[in-house]
């Protein structure tokens, strides 16, 4: 796999890549640089500098190469030393976003190394700057890259072509010392975290209980990250996410585990979020459930909705769901999921999983023909849009038990969250469906235990009762708050639900307190009233 940022070697336009050139020129074989676009894979990199890192190949050659495929002459910058007045004819900053480098002069004509000399407007540009004409050679991408990073800091200094050189050779040296993804993902996974966070200057960090964390390790490169993202996203795909600029999937790593991964651009660089899959679905014990709730998943229809912040394990409830219903029912069950995270067997239920973006454009298009899956279970990894919520209803509305998660801050705030995504003529509507189908509304938070070794659930419930969908129809939502605070047998505030953690002793008062949304409620049911 070749590195896609090294343009000018390997994929301008209309021309044979250097790899291919090398090969037509006898310096290497097929074999061997196939061994080369794979090491490219693992410690990322340009394709130049390993040929010659590895001895198949000279500078010498790889100049020859460059110059043969893109039809200027070759410059080997390790072999001369730039004098200060050719440094000085542009600013830096433009030396280095075009990545050239004066290097001669003679007469009216400069001579510019560049990573890319048929960049035509680069050249354009220069020679109306100066005011001469340019001759335009190759240098390799690697050699340029070097040479910019230790451009004298003074003026009336000279760059030289011996510091340019030991700069390659220490930039290599760094990327080296940074571990390959797996051993790194071995490496910190010891740790017990709930995410691994991968950054372009920042050493790798991790998320323990929800802090930030990081572990003694060098920082990382840009092109540590690009080599990771490589590795990750299959070579099939690398064009889509150089286009979108994102990627979501689910990736399995033997020995040691399944992560969901978000792989992103910022910066001009690559970041890499990545929150291991425990092996196996927790039971309702382990996650501090309560018993009641399996008796919503034995419902024939109606609409189960789960809410939270990111993190806090609205995904982890809708598998346990899952679960709790394929080993006790026989029922079909199809989920959307973006990305697949937890896999499941098939036990008495039958299990459909379908990954958007794979197996179905989106959330959207896979409810519109999820009727003709004879679905007695369908799941939606989230209900994002005005669409999705609309055949999410029509769902329930029919005979099929819908559960999903939504982003809102509470249980009772899902309600304006989903009507105001429709236009006002049908807000009416659509609130008469949320209150014949709605089921159950959860909303959750982990807090971290007193005793420092992870977190545990709390959790605000809302039963759609008669009470309850009278307020849905009526538009008083806001009123569910008001009146039911104090805890009824359809409503629990997540208030008491931190309360009661904080009076058994599992939580702090503080830890408790930060996620509360009634602050002085809160400090009258633990006593700590000020």
């Amino acid at each position: 796999m070749e590195n896609t940022s090294d343009k000018h070697e390997n994929q301008a336009p209309g021309k044979q890549k250097i790899g291919e050139i090398l090969v037509k020129s006898g310096l290497i074989n097929k074999s061997q640089l196939g061994q080369v676009l794979k090491r490219q894979t693992q410690v990322g990199g340009h394709l130049g500098s390993i040929l010659i890192e590895m001895g198949l190949i000279t500078i010498d050659d790889l100049i020859h190469c460059l110059s043969k495929k893109l039809g200027v002459p070759g410059v080997n910058l390790f072999d001369q030393d730039i004098k200060p007045e050719l440094l000085n004819l542009l600013p830096v900053d433009k030396l280095k976003s075009m990545k050239i480098l004066p290097v001669a002069v003679n007469n009216s004509k400069i001579s510019l190394a560049m990573a890319n000399p048929q960049d035509f407007m680069a050249v354009s540009e220069v020679e109306f700057v100066l005011g001469k004409k340019i001759r335009p050679m190759v240098a390799p991408s690697f050699m340029i890259d070097a040479a910019l990073n230790c451009l004298p800091l003074k003026p009336g200094r000279k760059l030289k072509g011996d510091s340019i050189s030991k700069t390659c050779k220490t930039e290599s040296a760094k990327v080296k010392e940074v571990l390959d993804l797996e051993a790194l993902l071995g490496k910190l996974m010891k740790y017990d975290a709930s995410d691994i966070l991968l950054t372009p200057g920042a050493p790798p960090s991790i998320r323990i209980d929800n802090k930030l964390t990081r572990p003694a390790l060098p920082a990382l490169l840009p092109m540590n990250c690009e080599m990771y993202a490589r590795e990750i996203i299959p070579y099939s795909e690398w064009d889509e996410f150089l286009q979108k600029n994102e990627n979501d999937l689910a990736v399995s790593f033997k020995n040691i585990g399944r992560f969901r991964i978000n792989i992103y651009r910022q910066r001009n660089s690559i970041s890499i979020a990545m929150r291991p899959i425990k092996d196996g679905i927790p039971t309702f014990e382990e996650l501090n459930l309560p018993a009641w709730l399996k008796d919503f998943a034995f419902k024939p229809q109606g609409l189960i909705l789960v809410s939270g912040p990111a993190g806090h394990g609205k995904t982890t409830t809708l598998n346990a769901l899952i679960d709790v219903i394929n080993n006790t029912q026989q029922r079909n069950i199809i989920s959307l999921e973006d990305p697949i995270e937890v896999m499941h067997k098939h036990k008495k239920s039958n299990i459909n999983q379908r990954e958007v973006g794979t197996d179905t454009k989106s959330f959207a298009s896979g409810l519109r023909t999820v009727f003709r899956q004879s679905p007695d279970v369908i799941v939606v990894g989230e209900m994002r849009d005005k669409e999705t919520f609309e055949i999410g209803l029509q769902a329930a509305d029919t005979g099929h038990l819908v559960m999903s998660s939504v982003h809102a801050s509470s249980a009772t705030s899902i309600f304006d969250r989903v009507i105001n995504m429709f236009e006002p003529h049908m807000q009416p509507l659509i609130r008469t469906k949320l209150a014949d189908c709605l089921q159950l509304v959860l909303s959750q938070r982990l807090i971290p235990l007193k005793k420092g070794d992870g977190r545990i659930l709390a959790l605000e419930k809302l039963i759609n009762s008669y009470r309850v969908k009278k307020f849905i129809k009526d538009s008083t939502t806001n009123r569910i708050r008001s009146q039911m605070q104090a805890g009824t047998e359809e409503f629990e505030s997540i208030d008491m639900a931190i309360a009661k953690l904080c009076q058994r002793g599992l939580i702090t008062f503080n830890d408790g307190l930060t996620y509360v949304e009634d602050e002085q409620f809160y400090r009258e049911l633990t006593g700590a009233e000020q």
